[in-house]
């Protein structure tokens, strides 16, 4: 079947997943509504912004990262976001009698309807119209919209189907949840760009977008701007670039729809050899305590490294507590108390402590019969935690340290970090059996329905009382800096701050032992809840 066949069937066959998608339910239908409108309203927004920055100095500049950035969003989303087109897995036209060329230019062109390929057409139409100066400039820029929109869907399809294998598993499935770090870490580093460019103003932008120019699809709107200067053979070099970068993108594509079609799915069955190199690895048991304590440590390591959100708990924490405080010393404008917020981002993984089994919890509870069971259970949690949270808080607090360059309140640094880690410790604990809440497995929430003003309660009120136990270190770490002899006397509060924070820690897990072992019932329903 020829490709001027099959390409109307496949947009009618877009429009009709869009349509039926919509009339599942009324929440998904509003959701998808306001999403657009939103969407739509920031497309016009940006649009207008772009025009405006017509005729200023550094237009090319912005306009080029503008779309290098919208390139790297739409090679990312299909990892992300693989259920967000149920188009993108072709594994469900493997029986259909389709060859893969025409089957390629069918799924390019239904891929431009949808709210994102709009989204980027406003965008390029405004970076063209930001850069382009004279009739030959807006005729080459009317080819480099449509060369950067194709290359960006393109490169969205042969991601989607390198990898459709895993983002149609369980696994792959699990990945999105990851999602959550990429926003977090990416907000961060556009506010710290938005800080540097506010105090050293829109040229700092050049150097990055010299090289970005020659880069698909940021080389398309490149040839604009240089056409507008009278560069016709970088021009033409430009867009030749976007062109092969088309020609290459459709080429992977079709290489593995063919593949996809004419393969058996092995790739998510493992080895016999990997299975039993798992099932007779005992390293990390060997290096814990023996008994209870060792187990419940072992089982609370694996969720970090196995459970897709416990794991993208982590991973951002770990990210974020290292960024901010780095970040602000590389700047010059960061102190070394920001260090805290590593152990603040970490110590925060020690609410809903039993959420994070799930329904798995009733094992746990099975083998919890009084105070002292559930003791040795949120101890061994906790050292769990430790094992990971005071390496990395020190770290990040000499690493601080050293960027600013003022060793002298290093010991004060770390003290603070260690009564802030066991007040967070200490409430944690007390929270996970006062306030349980379920997190539910499936998709990207990370509370139950009917649950958020647990969680919320959970965590805010408990890092509102950690900071309130931490009072008394942080008013004679205050004390010792204003008194005129104090200097003398801050290597004090590392050890204070240690013992402290030791003892925190010790009073909020037997306070909290005897609660678990009397609402483990109530315990358990709430985390089963999702």
């Amino acid at each position: 079947m020829s490709a001027s066949a099959i390409t109307p069937v496949f947009v009618r066959l877009k429009l009709s997943l869009l349509r039926n998608g919509l009339r599942q339910s009324g929440g998904r239908k509003a959701a998808y509504i306001t999403s657009a409108v939103f969407a739509l309203l920031f497309a016009a927004l940006q649009l207008i912004g772009l025009i405006a920055l017509r005729g200023h100095a550094h237009a090319e500049s912005v306009v080029v990262l503008a779309v290098a950035v919208l390139g790297l969003g739409w090679a990312v989303m299909p990892l992300f976001f693989p259920s967000g087109d149920e188009t993108l897995d072709p594994t469900r036209l493997v029986m259909l009698p389709l060859r893969p060329r025409p089957l390629v230019r069918a799924l390019l062109t239904a891929s431009l309807v949808g709210i994102g390929p709009l989204f980027t057409l406003c965008l390029l139409v405004g970076s063209v119209v930001a850069v382009a100066r004279g009739g030959a400039a807006f005729a080459v820029g009317a080819v480099a919209v449509v060369l950067a929109l194709l290359v960006c869907v393109a490169l969205a399809r042969a991601v989607a189907a390198a990898n459709v294998r895993l983002l149609t598993s369980r696994k792959g499935r699990d990945l999105a949840v990851l999602s959550g770090l990429v926003i977090a870490i990416g907000a961060q580093i556009v506010n710290f760009g938005a800080q540097r460019l506010g105090a050293s103003g829109l040229g700092e932008l050049d150097p990055a977008a010299g090289v970005l120019q020659w880069v698909p699809p940021a080389s398309a709107i490149g040839a604009v701007h240089a056409v507008s200067e009278g560069s016709y053979g970088v021009a033409v070099a430009q867009l030749a670039l976007s062109a092969g970068a088309l020609v290459a993108l459709l080429a992977l594509w079709s290489r593995h729809l063919t593949r996809l079609m004419t393969s058996p799915d092995g790739s998510t069955l493992p080895s016999a050899e990997s299975a039993a190199k798992e099932r007779s690895s005992t390293g990390l048991a060997r290096l814990l305590p023996a008994g209870r304590t060792g187990t419940v440590m072992e089982r609370s390591l694996r969720y970090v490294w196995r459970d897709p959100k416990t794991k993208a708990a982590w991973v951002t924490s770990l990210a974020i507590g290292l960024i901010v405080p780095v970040f602000n010393a590389w700047q010059g404008t960061g102190s070394v108390y920001f260090a805290c917020f590593a152990a603040g981002m970490l110590g925060i993984q020690m609410y809903n402590q039993f959420g994070q089994d799930t329904s798995a919890f009733w094992m746990v509870a099975m083998t919890i019969s009084s105070a002292r069971d559930a003791y040795v259970e949120l101890r061994a949690r906790a050292y769990a935690l430790l094992l990971i949270t005071l390496p990395y808080a020190t770290l990040v607090t000499v690493l601080t340290t050293a960027m600013l360059g003022d060793w002298r309140r290093l010991p004060e640094a770390l003290g603070l970090s260690f009564a802030l880690l066991g007040a967070m410790l200490a409430t944690g604990a007390w929270t996970s059996a006062r306030f349980p809440y379920s997190i539910p497995q499936e998709g990207y929430k990370n509370v139950a329905p009917g649950q958020t003003g647990l969680a919320w309660i959970s965590i805010f009120g408990g890092m509102m009382a950690a900071a309130l136990l931490c009072a008394p270190v942080i008013a004679l770490t205050i004390w010792l800096n204003v008194s005129a002899d104090g200097d003398d006397w801050t290597w004090l509060l590392l050890p204070a701050g240690t013992a402290y924070g030791a003892l925190l820690t010790a009073a909020g897990l037997k306070l909290a032992a005897p609660r678990t072992a009397r609402r483990l019932p109530e315990i358990l329903a709430a985390v089963s809840k999702g």
